[in-house]
């Protein structure tokens, strides 16, 4: 009877705290007292907390306010995102701490290695709060009003605040912050409705859940591809918390979710401790939900294993990592099957967590920082018990891949060495300025094996995210682990304080017959664009030359004149200096188009027209497909280009575009009209550039030829058990593993690579029968394609030797399909060029290839 009348209750809290006002009350805990001399949040916002969604100007501000007016915190401003936002947090602590904050956190670095002596005891433990790294995930953000309220002006927990320092980041991601808050309070009602039919809960597209280039940054922890990931992973390095929260969001007809996860999905190499402290921290959170009568759960949801998450990223370097999952209103009210989800009842949910955990650091404060301290004493001995001490990456014909990789490093406090001198290990040579060695004797020996790791034997085979995440393969590197400390053995240099990217030359005099770049460079086609822009001449050479000085040029050699510029040769010079040094290639000066192998003046060198690009977004396209494209021309390579929502489709004039690309994603919207005045573009010359799914509407349509298979995933068995339903069709999702293949380098397509051997990042189980047309297969899965990662055995098997990238002609104009992403999560830069030369080399291939 108790618990009927709980429940009873409770569905009544769901609903009644949407229609009435709240005040502050409803969500501080009982039996506090507060400073007032500490502003309340509606006296900086203009109204109470969770009756409207604050904007991230006005969380700002409001953090702002309370670092002026509380002995108790200072404010930490750790950059800005792309749309200028400033990224900040509020460490909070004792007065006295506060005033030696530097010098704690320099303590801190001391737990990362052995013989440091500190006093565990007296060490306050670090704890970080991260709030709606999802911006449409606002409970999260609001909530953080709260805690620092809470933090700053309760006067109970003085004491306490000596031994703990809170990093309070309010807002991950600022501009999905502020887009979703726009929406919400642009159709607000003042009389809430929570039909799920309503417009201010149906967000339009691409929603407020990403950056500005619609990524989602719960992925960027371990590839800190972006401003928000970069300054925030610099700070967690530098203070090195203990715990780590990270408030999230789930579907509205779910309850409050707290770690642990799923434990068959724990990833292998956190150690068994930081799941029993999770276990611990637990039971905080229930005891705090149980007082206000929230339901929860764990262990049914989620995993730990991709450490490129909030709440796994620091599990791999001594922290303790806790995901909170709760149910969304994803407006003001919401209709649920318990009646109606709130914004407040979902706001104080994610405050009543802050405050189990507050408890539960204290409490457990001299285990974690034991925790820490043995975690790198752990990781001490293993390394010594390792037979590897130290790993060589690089790339032969590219510094800026290389460098990037490097950078990546560098970011997770890794220590690394430049190669100055070539050196052969293996029978793989390694070349001075464009190599790079890690030694494997420092603290992140973990975090670097998890990195280098390939695993292919899971003890489950379903995950929340990618089951694999080894960078040196996404970035298209060689890469090996030594058995002797090469550090001894050859001259480097120690880069661990940080790169700077190497400038380009040209090399040569102004006035010569001719300039050339290889295309092996990661920013060849930045500076390519670069030199169309400006007018001048450029072309592609299809087959290799040699000068008469014996310097050798490879297929993808980009060829340089004045053209019809009336620029003089001086001023031709000095533009070709300016874009090697910015692009880091090097130009070289012909002195005569008698080249060997072939003349500069061969049929086999096209010229080359300056793309103009349209990409579609809007209603049916993958966003997150979308943004990694539209963020690789802009902000890696500098090059414009149109977003066209799919309604203008119809209606705009291609004539302007020769080069068209089509996201993943559903284009069913599309009508006769848009397929037929599609299929007239390309049959005209165009150069059409599809990924994934956009591949299918583009068969069906008639505008490309592709042909997919499908898996079979029958068997003869007639009763299976009702439990592992779930299970057996989530083993059969392939959700991110790397896979082996063969390009011809010969193709186009393949300009700027030196090996045939690659790897690709895949997602999903489309399969892509090869062309009937073997010229029109530039990169094919081999034979054996699992490099790392899971797939189910019979998607393995329908993987092998099927396409990764087609090309398909129709008229004049060229289709080129990609099944699997090459720009994914703006880390795959070793697939990149992939893309980029279907948009510049496209115009180029032969008919005769695609037909």
């Amino acid at each position: 009877m108790k618990r009927g009348l709980f429940s009873i209750i409770l569905l009544f809290l769901f609903f009644v705290v949407g229609a009435q006002e709240i005040n502050l009350d409803y969500y501080l805990p009982e039996d506090y007292t507060y400073d007032e001399n500490i502003a309340k949040p509606s006296s900086i916002l203009g109204f109470e907390v969770g009756e409207w969604h604050a904007n991230h100007t006005q969380v700002v501000n409001y953090y702002k306010t309370v670092a002026e007016q509380s002995s108790r915190a200072t404010l930490i401003n750790y950059g800005s995102t792309y749309e200028k936002r400033p990224l900040l947090m509020l460490a909070v602590s004792s007065p006295k701490n506060i005033q030696q904050l530097d010098k704690l956190k320099e303590q801190r670095g001391g737990l990362r290695y052995p013989d440091f002596k500190s006093n565990l005891q007296g060490m306050p433990v670090v704890m970080y709060m991260g709030h709606s790294v999802h911006g449409n995930e606002s409970s999260g953000v609001n909530a953080s009003l709260l805690s620092a309220y809470h933090f700053t002006a309760a006067k109970e927990i003085e004491e306490d605040l000596d031994n703990i320092i809170l990093l309070i980041d309010p807002a991950i991601n600022p501009d999905g912050i502020n887009r979703f808050a726009s929406w919400v309070n642009s159709h607000k009602s003042y009389y809430p409705n929570g039909d799920r039919n309503n417009r201010e809960l149906n967000e339009t597209w691409p929603r407020g859940r990403t950056n500005h280039y619609w990524f989602d940054l719960n992925r960027d922890w371990l590839p800190v591809q972006h401003p928000e990931s970069q300054g925030r992973i610099a700070q967690l390095q530098a203070w090195l918390p203990n715990i780590v929260l990270d408030f999230h969001e789930m579907g509205t007809d779910n309850t409050y979710f707290f770690q642990p996860g799923i434990p068959s999905r724990n990833n292998p190499l956190t150690p068994a401790k930081n799941f029993e402290l999770t276990e611990k921290i637990a039971g905080y959170h229930a005891k705090y939900l149980d007082k206000i009568g929230s339901l929860y759960y764990s262990k049914e949801s989620f995993d730990d294993y991709y450490f490129g998450k909030g709440s796994t990223y620091l599990d791999i370097q001594g922290a303790v990592g806790i995901l909170f999952e709760q149910a969304s209103s994803r407006g003001h009210l919401q209709e649920n099957v318990f009646g109606e989800i709130s914004f407040p009842f979902t706001i104080r949910n994610q405050f009543t967590t802050a405050l189990s955990s507050f408890d539960a650091a204290i409490d457990l404060r001299v285990e974690l920082n034991t925790y820490m301290s043995d975690f790198y004493k752990e990781a001490k001995e293993e390394y010594t018990n390792d037979d590897n001490k130290a790993i060589i990456f690089g790339a032969l014909e590219d510094y800026g891949r290389t460098f990037h990789f490097a950078d990546v490093l560098l970011r997770h406090d890794i220590q690394l060495y430049s190669l100055e001198e070539d050196v052969t290990l293996n029978g793989v040579p390694f070349k001075s300025g464009k190599s790079f060695i890690v030694p494997l004797d420092q603290p992140q020996y973990r975090l670097i094996n998890s990195l280098f790791e390939t695993r292919t034997t899971f003890q489950d085979s379903l995950f929340y995210d990618v089951s694999t995440w080894n960078l040196p393969m996404s970035f298209n590197l060689n890469y090996m682990s030594l058995s002797s400390k090469i550090l001894n053995l050859a001259k480097v240099e120690n880069v661990s304080k940080g790169l700077t990217f190497k400038k380009g030359e040209v090399k040569g005099e102004a006035g010569a017959y001719s300039y050339a770049f290889e295309w092996e460079e990661y920013y060849a086609p930045k500076a390519l664009y670069k030199l169309m822009d400006l007018g001048y001449q450029v072309r592609v050479s299809h087959k290799e030359f040699q000068t008469k000085d014996k310097k050798s040029f490879s297929r993808g050699t980009i060829l340089v004149g004045k053209g019809n510029s009336d620029r003089s040769d001086e001023v031709f010079y000095e533009d070709l200096k300016s874009i090697a040094a910015s692009t880091g290639i090097n130009i070289y000066a012909l002195s005569t188009g008698l080249t060997a192998g072939v003349n500069l003046g061969s049929p086999s060198i096209s010229v080359l027209t300056k793309p103009s690009i349209a990409l579609l977004v809007d209603d049916g396209v993958g966003s997150s497909d979308a943004g990694e494209i539209w963020h690789l021309f802009d902000q890696r390579m500098e090059i414009p280009i149109t977003l066209m929502p799919t309604h203008r489709m119809s209606g705009a004039d291609l004539n302007r575009y020769n080069v068209i690309i089509l996201p993943t994603g559903n284009y069913g919207a599309f009508g006769e009209r848009e397929a037929e005045k599609l299929k007239s573009w390309v049959q005209k010359g165009g150069t059409l550039i599809s990924r994934g799914s956009a591949m299918n509407w583009l068969a069906k349509n008639d505008i490309a030829v592709f042909n997919f298979a499908s898996a079979d995933y029958s068997d003869s068995t007639r009763q299976k058990k009702y439990a592992d339903l779930s299970n057996d069709r989530g083993a059969k999702v392939t959700g991110g593993a790397i896979f082996k293949a063969k390009l011809d380098v010969t193709h186009p397509i393949g300009y700027g690579y030196t090996s045939e051997d690659i790897h690709v990042f895949k997602q999903g189980n489309q399969f892509l029968e090869l062309s009937g047309n073997p010229y029109a297969n530039p990169l094919v899965y081999t034979a054996d394609p699992l490099a790392s990662g899971y797939v189910h055995p019979k998607n393995l098997e329908m993987i092998k030797n099927k396409g990764v990238v087609q090309v398909s002609g129709k008229g004049s104009g060229k289709t080129i399909g990609f099944v699997d992403n090459p720009n994914f999560r703006a880390f795959w830069y070793g697939t990149n060029k992939l893309f980029l030369n279907a948009v510049f080399f496209g115009q180029t291939i032969s008919s005769a290839s695609t037909r």
